[in-house]
């Protein structure tokens, strides 16, 4: 997000940013001279100093919504990441972070002054520019790949990203309502969680409550009186509070230890009262404690000494010591019951994972003096960033990546294991079937169920904190489109939609071959090979690449067969312009076409029934009864209609519906359900409602062969005493 660069006097806010902000000299010099001085070089200094100088040529002229010279900007995204104590090419780029995009500055200007490290992440964060997309939401989904494709490289990219958004949301006044909701939208749902993922829980906390002000802005509001109007009496007992714990843990002779005292952010405590469905006054843990340590042992023995002095809540505690996050944060937590008959949320941590904690990956630069081992840094997220993005590399378009990129922020995760006992984390929902696909996508893609807890289970089994998860795995197995239904995870998804994609694409080659044989043997007179020529100046006309791509598009409806037939007629020069076809033959129904004929659900056609085919786009070719009355006006497009008549040897069962009458009595129902499964059928789905004549109606849908395996189930059926009427229903 890019604020415009123009003022806007009328603003006062801007105004006085305006009048009151200082000269670009003068902050960029208070950043050098005060937190980089603290940790970076001299050299490293001057070498940023030019850097600013760069960008201010670059930017001159150019200026905010927030009425400051645009050079503010950058300054204050390099003073966030000082704040972090990054690296000089980290606050470099900062500072030339959008001059590529904005200016007339080149990446390859960049590569000559500063290097080609610094340039690679002024340009992970550019925006692509070039390339024009069909909507807004689409170009910004592609600029969310080109980040995260850069940040898998060098994670650096995202930290200085998060940084601007950070600045660009705490400047956001000055934009219009409509502007503030959809920017702040974007940024609840992607930047805080992977702030969140990369362990920058501060930066997320802050974007958290910005995006919460500018969404809901009276809630906002009514929170934070309400945090005021309690803040006075509350601060009296954090304090006693903090002197317990600190008296508990001076009895068991802990030498070195601190303890703080903090508030759960406005954002925070609105989600916990959506969550447990109360109001502000019903909250009792909005305070928390952080006890840092000297060793790992030492959170151990600081939880027991916690547990023995307070009664701990029940499910309620998590180890992040022994199970890191993916991140790499780690600590204890654990609520309990306080003194004051409040719930009270403690974290227990090292000195170490407190910085890591508290900076994330960024906690990996301040104990390095200029010598930066990127990689160090990459390692801690690396297996999240690779489980994202090899979503990224097959999914079909930049929207379908960002709906993959939502699912995989949620920062809830559920740890499973393996037969051998290796951990594997998986976002809280995920199934069994997602986890085949954790395991690898060869199991995921031939997984028939699975073994939970030694038990049998089925693949939208949900999955729990420490579920042992066994993958029952069969060569006969493949991916179907209900598995869709239950598959929670991005990777999951996208193997099994590019699956579906891919035969679906085979099944349209084939059928859309058969279709066009059929159409072009009655227009051309029985002749069955399309010389080159005419296929090339049909694909030159229809601007298509190759002739698989029209039969493609026949197979799925998106051209007609007899449209397509007319116009190779007339390429051949033809004369058969009235499209007068006499004896055209059916077309034969082998039910194993796979996803390219569809059997209506409005009369479910079953074998033995006159059917007719319609042409439907994206679908292929959808059957129906000759009688339906959803097709009554499609009739009169003879187009888009087609010939269609069964195999004579079908070995299928299809869906048909019944609509059965019973008289109440004892058993009813089960009888029925009976001469169903006597008869070798299966029931699908039933509805049942009292009827208006006192009898009680039930609508089956059953699997049958043909007509006449029907008319035997309809008779079994009527012979029940309990049966007042059974029929097939249609529509």
């Amino acid at each position: 997000m890019k604020a415009p660069k123009r003022s806007q006097a009328s603003n006062p806010a801007a105004v006085a940013r305006r009048f009151f902000s200082p000269s670009p000299e003068k902050a960029i010099r208070a950043v050098c001279e005060g937190r980089l001085a603290a940790y970076l070089s001299r050299e490293a200094i001057d070498e940023i100093y030019s850097a600013f100088h760069f960008a201010e040529q670059a930017h001159r002229g150019q200026v905010r919504r927030t009425g400051e010279h645009y050079i503010h900007h950058p300054i204050e995204v390099a003073d966030t990441l000082a704040e972090l104590q990054m690296d000089s090419r980290s606050i470099i780029a900062a500072l030339l972070h959008d001059v590529i995009e904005d200016t007339q500055a080149s990446k390859e200007d960049i590569v000559e002054l500063f290097g080609e490290d610094v340039a690679l992440l002024v340009d992970g964060v550019s925006k692509i520019g070039q390339i024009q997309f069909d909507s807004k939401e689409q170009a910004e989904a592609e600029n969310f790949r080109k980040m995260l494709m850069a940040m898998s490289k060098d994670v650096r990219v995202m930290i200085i990203k998060l940084a601007d958004r950070l600045h660009n949301m705490r400047t956001l006044e000055v934009m219009e309502p409509a502007k503030q909701r959809r920017i702040s939208k974007q940024t609840l749902e992607i930047y805080a969680p992977i702030a969140e993922r990369l362990g920058l829980y501060h930066w997320a906390r802050e974007l958290q409550d910005l995006c919460f002000r500018y969404l809901y802005p009276k809630r906002h509001h009514a929170i934070s009186k309400a945090i005021k109007q309690r803040e006075g009496n509350r601060k009296l007992i954090v304090e006693k509070l903090k002197n317990s714990i600190q008296e508990t843990l001076d009895q068991s002779h802990l030498d070195e230890f601190s303890v703080y005292g903090r508030r759960k952010t406005v954002f925070s405590i609105y989600k916990k009262m959506v969550e447990k469905r109360r109001s502000f006054s019903e909250l009792h843990d909005i305070y928390g404690f952080r006890i840092i340590v000297p060793k790992v042992d030492d959170c151990y023995r600081v939880l027991g000494l916690i547990h023995n002095a307070y009664k701990p809540i029940p499910g309620r505690f998590a180890d992040y010591v022994a199970i890191p996050k993916a991140n790499g944060y780690q600590s204890l937590h654990t609520v309990v019951f306080g003194p004051l008959g409040d719930n009270i949320e403690v974290q227990i941590r090292t000195l170490e994972m407190d910085h890591v904690a508290e900076s994330g990956v960024a906690a990996h630069w301040i104990y390095k003096s200029g010598n930066v081992d990127t990689q160090t840094s990459n390692d801690l997220a690396r297996q999240w960033l690779l489980d994202l993005l090899d979503p990224a590399h097959h999914a079909g378009s930049p929207l379908e990546f960002l709906e993959h990129l939502k699912t995989d922020l949620y920062p809830d995760e559920v740890y499973v294991f393996t037969p051998k006992g290796d951990i594997k984390k998986m976002p809280r929902g995920s199934t069994a079937l997602d986890f085949a696909f954790a395991v690898h996508t060869d199991v995921g893609m031939h997984c028939t169920g699975a073994r939970i807890n030694k038990s049998l289970a089925s693949l939208p089994t949900v999955l729990h904190n420490g579920d042992r998860v066994e993958i029952i795995t069969a060569k006969v197995s493949w991916p179907n489109t209900a598995w869709l239904n239950y598959a929670v995870t991005a990777k999951a998804r996208t193997s099994i939609r590019n699956f579906l994609k891919q035969q679906t694409e085979e099944d349209a080659l084939k059928f859309g071959k058969r279709l066009l044989a059929g159409a072009t043997k009655q227009r051309l007179f029985g002749r069955k090979r399309i010389n080159k020529s005419v296929q090339n100046a049909l694909l030159k006309e229809l601007q298509l690449e190759t002739w698989s791509d029209l039969l493609i598009d026949v197979g799925l409806g998106h051209r007609l067969p007899d449209m397509v037939a007319r116009q190779i007629a007339q390429l051949s020069d033809i004369d058969n312009s009235e499209g007068k076809i006499l004896g055209q033959e059916a077309l034969v129904i082998r039910g194993s076409e796979g996803l390219l004929i569809t059997y209506s659900r409005c009369c479910h056609p079953i074998p033995g029934d006159p059917i007719l085919g319609t042409f439907t786009a994206g679908h292929g070719l959808v059957v129906h009864t000759s009688d339906c009355p959803n097709i009554t006006e499609l009739k009169k497009q003879p187009e888009r209609c087609l010939m269609v008549d069964w195999d004579e040897k079908l070995d299928k069962y299809f869906p048909v519906k019944l609509k059965v009458k019973l008289r109440h009595s004892l058993g009813a129902f089960a009888e029925v359900a009976t001469v169903i499964a006597e008869n070798e059928s299966n029931i699908n789905h039933v509805d049942s409602q009292e009827g208006s004549d006192s009898l009680l109606q039930i609508d089956f849908v059953i699997d049958v062969k043909d007509r006449v395996h029907l008319a035997q189930i309809v008779k079994a059926i009527r012979h029940k005493p309990s049966v007042a009427k059974v029929e097939r229903k249609k529509g």
